[in-house]
């Protein structure tokens, strides 16, 4: 085979390579935005959540889910098992592993095998536990696990505070470790006492403490869930990000092997001139 034709079939490679990559890209930019804006369902929990609170006052309810003196932090690592969010894996678990060093006692608690594995080139940390195999099953099914998880170490004292580090994506192309403070959740009451419109006609049944137990518990499930899918939008983002990388290196390559192209093709033409010229010459003599 000719260098031409070696080059031309690299060149073909490379430009059929180069399309799927594109439409591997379109495809998670289109997730991205589809899955961003599923999120305003969240927006729409939060407002029927307050206005619960405009109907009856809890901010006298004592609860361990909204006040603990339990010194002990648990870290809640929320990773991705998909590919192309390696980087961004790194970035949450060293976050968390910092997080950590700040409190005199603290455990891990990680979503994802990647976050795990990571863990272990950082930290010693023995008290840990997994939750993985998020894509079997589903974000649902992991939070309720993950929530259960917590109000039992919650409830049975072994933590008094919870700490969620996850990747969050800000816009397209800015991805970062987010870090916010999950348990206690004093900010349900602090939000109430700021909205409180008790309504007189309004008869409590239940236990004030029982209530905001309750709806602590809920508030966790959806504030886990909201976090998982932040989660999965940061890796449609991480997953555009680098499909465009690639596609910006093929594209050199592809202007480069043209240009060899058009010279190994030129190059051939000057050889069969060459040839002809030559011939004609030994004709003549």
């Amino acid at each position: 085979m000719s260098k031409t034709a070696k080059v031309k079939v690299d060149l073909d490679y490379t430009s059929e390579l180069l399309e799927i990559i594109t439409i591997l890209r379109d495809v998670a930019s289109n997730h991205f935005f589809s899955t961003a804006k599923r999120k305003q369902r969240f927006v729409e929990f939060a407002e029927a959540f307050i206005d619960f609170f405009r109907m009856i006052s809890l901010s006298n309810a004592q609860h361990l889910l909204v006040k603990s003196d339990v010194q002990k932090v648990g870290i809640l690592l929320i990773t991705s098992e998909l590919g192309f969010m390696g980087d961004m894996t790194n970035k949450v678990v060293k976050t968390g592993v910092e997080e950590a060093a700040r409190h005199d006692s603290a455990q891990f608690i990680i979503i994802g095998y990647r976050g795990e594995q990571k863990l272990k080139q950082y930290s010693t940390q023995q008290e840990v536990k997994l939750f993985r195999d998020i894509e079997e099953h589903g974000l649902y099914r992991i939070t309720l696990m993950v929530k259960e998880h917590i109000v039992e170490q919650v409830m049975q004292k072994k933590i008094g505070k919870v700490l969620a580090i996850y990747p969050f994506a800000f816009n397209f192309n800015l991805i970062k470790p987010k870090v916010i403070k999950l348990l206690p959740s004093e900010e349900l009451l602090t939000q109430q006492q700021e909205i409180k419109d008790t309504i007189e006609k309004v008869i409590v049944e239940s236990n004030p403490s029982d209530i905001i137990g309750y709806l602590a518990n809920l508030w966790l499930t959806c504030r886990i869930y909201e976090m998982l899918e932040d989660c999965v939008i940061a890796g449609f983002a991480a997953q555009a990000q680098q499909l465009e990388a690639a596609m910006e290196r093929l594209k050199k390559e592809k202007k480069g092997m043209i240009l060899e192209f058009k010279k190994s093709k030129r190059g051939d033409i000057d050889k069969s001139l060459k040839e002809v010229f030559t011939a004609s010459m030994m004709t003549r003599r």
